[in-house]
């Protein structure tokens, strides 16, 4: 019989000990292979929803820009009209206001002068105006009497 010497188990060990190490490798390599295509099939399909997804986003952001562009052009038209409406009230306030504040006290002016005082009206009753507000003669009379005292 032959007998086995120390370095031929120990070849064996070795040799067994590699077959072990290749095995486990090539399960591990197989997983890999089959997540990368689990990965490569997740993009695309990532991929072909993306696309349609992304050309919605860009429609929906031109869209948006268009509607911008309008609202700033309705802005700026509105400030035109306000700016237009503005100048407008102040140039009918300067035009008719004066003239218009002119002939009404023309107007109150002849109908004072054209109706005169009654006499049998009572003194009491006679009002005068003062800077835009009418003081009844009563009060007036009592500010005159310490004058006339």
């Amino acid at each position: 019989m032959h007998t086995v010497s120390g370095g031929e188990v120990a070849g064996i060990l070795v040799a067994v000990f590699w077959a072990i190490l290749v095995s486990f490798l090539a399960v591990a390599l197989a997983r890999l292979a089959q997540t990368l295509r689990a990965t490569t099939k997740l993009v695309a399909d990532v991929t072909d929803q993306a696309v349609p997804l992304l050309a919605d986003a860009s429609t929906a952001v031109r869209s948006a820009q268009t509607q911008i562009e309008r609202v700033d052009a309705i802005a700026s038209d509105v400030q035109e009209v306000t700016s237009n409406a503005s100048a407008l009230s102040t140039t009918v306030a300067s035009t008719f206001g004066g003239p218009l504040v002119k002939v009404a006290a023309f107007g109150y002016g002849v109908r004072r002068a054209l109706g005169g005082r009654k006499e049998d009206a009572p003194e009491g009753t006679r009002r005068n105006v003062i800077v835009g507000r009418t003081v009844p003669g009563a009060r007036r009379d009592k500010r005159t009497r310490g004058k006339k005292d």
